[in-house]
């Protein structure tokens, strides 16, 4: 899902996007072109990030059905085995967190660094 939306803002290289380059109003000196044309890296990362997260929440979605279902049995062993699934879902989580506070500060210095770009070539 989040792939097919960012194909339609990105489906190739000649597409633009716009991450604080000046342009709010319509304006701009049209130098900005080189920060508006669509990153190809940046995307990529963007995708792997997400596809990492996705494959670990999967991972997660199973792993608590599994405890579900040994729930639901009252077997006493199953029961036992819910505390070891539940921890491995708790380490998945840690796992997300880390993908997703990765992904924050990887965006966050992309549009640092291009409004920095834009700035230098208007001074």
């Amino acid at each position: 899902m989040v792939e097919a939306a960012m194909a339609d803002t990105c489906g190739n290289k000649n597409k633009h996007f716009n991450i604080g380059a000046g342009k709010a109003n319509g304006a701009g000196d049209g130098d900005d072109t080189e920060d508006e044309e669509c990153d190809v890296e940046v995307w990529d990362t963007l995708r792997n990030s997400f596809k990492k997260a996705q494959a670990v929440l999967d991972q997660n979605r199973e792993l608590i059905k599994k405890v579900n279902e040994n729930h639901q049995s009252k077997i006493p062993d199953n029961l036992v085995k819910n505390v070891g699934l539940i921890r491995e879902i708790n380490g998945n989580i840690s796992k997300v967190i880390e993908i997703y506070s990765g992904l924050s500060v990887n965006f966050s210095d992309t549009v640092r660094q291009r409004k920095r770009n834009v700035e230098n070539r208007r001074s």
